[in-house]
């Protein structure tokens, strides 16, 4: 059900992070309007979710539409494809700042250049538009404690609000669209190198002969503790390769930040052997696992596990 002061809201994108922020934005008591590229879980209905054919239909009967899609190409579909986003919006949204014209905000981690494109394209509507990137993984999403990364305008962030907070902890307005997605790419790169450094040094200390259980307990007292070595360390020691966040998801991330470089003329060495490193990872078949699985890789380099049970 709907509370007085809920929202009408439409989500499309119903995957590993979008159902559970979508559910949590249901139990604030937003009304919801979803579409999924796969069929919607029966339990967004019994919750009171309105289903919707389309991207289209989503639009015409939100006020504010969300989008959690896998890749730039993805995202560009869903907003301007056939049954699109923008053909289903219209005037009619009133925000707080008394701004007329609905809000898209695109939660995708995707390119920041061409989120600049469809933030003008989306303005051009007479609508508002946000990039709001967020971090936390699966775990986080169910827990409504994602860490939110948001470009566009101050009015649209504050319109914005009541569903952040309904699916986030750490909200920050970083700029103007297109710099919330800059703050995920640069997320994704601490990201993907602390997982390798974590990796080396699990697979040094198991080669070395020591428990690397008990040093990774060590390291977690001292100033090489991180969030990294604690979740994705104990992943790798016990072999828990589930998906939270998979591999390839994080080579599309990387890729971003490599093509961003280029553009910049910045070098980005460790991100791009990191890639490499994931690439091998995806070419030996590991693409769908969870990207603390980049250990394997490593593992199959050197002829050694980091446990004894890992299946190489």
């Amino acid at each position: 059900m709907t509370s007085k002061d809920g929202l009408k809201v439409g989500f499309i994108g119903l995957g590993i992070m979008g159902a559970p922020m979508a559910m949590n934005l249901l139990k604030a008591g937003h009304g919801l309007f979803v579409s999924s590229r796969s069929k919607v879980p029966e339990a967004f209905a019994q919750a009171g979710a309105t289903i919707c054919t389309n991207a289209t239909e989503v639009a015409k009967r939100a006020d504010i539409v969300v989008l959690m899609v896998p890749d730039t190409p993805h995202v560009e579909d869903v907003l301007f494809g056939e049954a699109g986003v923008a053909k289903g919006l219209k005037d009619g949204a009133v925000g707080p700042d008394g701004r007329v014209g609905k809000l898209v905000i695109d939660m995708s981690s995707i390119s920041p250049m061409a989120t600049k494109s469809f933030a003008q394209k989306i303005n051009a509507l007479g609508c508002d538009y946000l990039d709001a990137p967020v971090s936390g993984g699966e775990v986080g999403a169910k827990a409504a404690s994602l860490t939110i990364m948001v470009g566009g305008p101050q009015a649209a962030f504050d319109r914005a609000q009541p569903l952040f907070a309904a699916m986030g902890k750490n909200i920050t307005l970083v700029g103007g669209n297109g710099d919330g997605q800059t703050t995920k790419v640069a997320n994704q790169i601490i990201v993907a190198l602390n997982i390798e450094a974590v990796a080396e040094a699990l697979l040094f200390a198991s080669k070395a002969g020591a428990d690397p259980a008990k040093v990774r307990q060590a390291l977690m007292g001292g100033f090489a503790a991180s969030r990294i070595l604690e979740v994705h360390g104990e992943r790798m020691i016990h072999r828990t390769f589930n998906p939270g966040f998979r591999i390839e998801l994080h080579q599309k991330d990387l890729n971003l930040a490599l093509q961003g470089a280029r553009e910049l003329g910045v070098s980005l060495p460790h991100t791009a052997s990191t890639a490499q490193l994931m690439l091998a990872c995806a070419a030996n078949g590991m693409a769908g696992l969870d990207h603390s699985a980049l250990c394997r890789i490593l593992e199959l380099m050197a002829g050694h596990p980091i446990a004894v049970d890992s299946v190489a």
